[in-house]
């Protein structure tokens, strides 16, 4: 079982929450723990043993808390996800992949494409999808996904190389419910061609970037990162190429990080604890 803590930080918060979950008979395999001392903020994971009750956890844990504390007590640790796609295919294969052999930490309930282009990958992995093609109406567009998604149950929301920009409607419906894979390495070239723009720039580092969606583009807090080296030699294409790589690989990283909350978010920042 796992449980996240945030809240304010005082002293002997965790000689107060071990030795709550010790008198209720849980065992603790793993903790990890973090403060912010500028924010004055506590964040902690545990992982423990299901021995004791949980009925009423939740309610003791706050009993010895700051208030305002958020807890999630999570003894079903497997989310659920739904895939938005448009044609590049990288991203989504990895995560079907790891859905069918249940490596992802989550399983996926559908894909969304806004092109027909990965409806015949997503069939042959047993996964509905769902074509919504962006015609001139946004606000149609994004409500037939939203209509999608309202028929099932999910946690999260995976942009896997969906190359639409959503409006503030859309993103205020799902607040930090919404994953990003971004090609650059942010806050570098955010926005469009990011790799023509690291082109022309001469950058020696390329890289990829994971983050939650929120209003401003390419801004949401980040949940993980990664670059290679590039130089004079290589062309667009070839950044393009070698970019897909650790696109794949940085998504994956985040989904993992946050499939075992491990990821907690304040103001535009996260603290991940590993």
């Amino acid at each position: 079982m796992i449980i996240v803590i945030q809240c304010t930080d005082r002293v002997g918060l965790v000689a107060a929450i071990s030795g709550l979950l010790a008198q209720q008979q849980f065992n603790i395999t793993s903790m990890h723990e973090h403060v912010d001392n500028t924010a004055n903020l506590f964040f902690m994971r545990l992982e423990v043993n299901k021995t004791g009750d949980v009925e009423g956890l939740e309610e003791n844990l706050r009993e010895i808390l700051p208030a305002g504390a958020i807890i999630k007590i999570n003894p079903l640790p497997e989310k659920k996800i739904i895939v938005l796609v448009t044609k590049e295919y990288h991203c989504l294969a990895d995560i079907l992949v790891r859905n069918y052999f249940k490596t992802l930490g989550a399983s996926v309930q559908c894909v969304i494409g806004n092109h027909q282009t990965l409806q015949d990958i997503c069939l042959r992995f047993d996964v509905p999808f769902y074509l919504v093609e962006a015609t001139g109406d946004k606000a149609a567009f994004e409500q037939n996904i939203v209509n999608i998604t309202e028929k099932y149950e999910f946690d999260h929301l995976v942009l896997a190389k969906f190359m639409r920009i959503l409006s503030h409607d859309f993103v205020s419906r799902f607040p930090m419910q919404i994953i990003n894979i971004h090609h650059s390495f942010l806050p570098a070239f955010a926005g469009a061609s990011p790799y023509r723009q690291a082109y022309e720039r001469g950058v020696k580092l390329i890289g990829a970037t994971a983050h939650y969606v929120t209003d401003e583009l390419d801004e949401g807090p980040i949940i993980a990162q990664q670059i290679i080296p590039a130089d004079h030699s290589l062309t667009v294409p070839d950044m393009v190429k070698a970019g897909k790589e650790i696109e794949t690989a940085v998504l994956a990283r985040a989904l993992k990080l946050v499939f075992d909350d491990r990821v907690f978010v304040y103001k535009n920042k996260t603290v991940v604890l590993e």
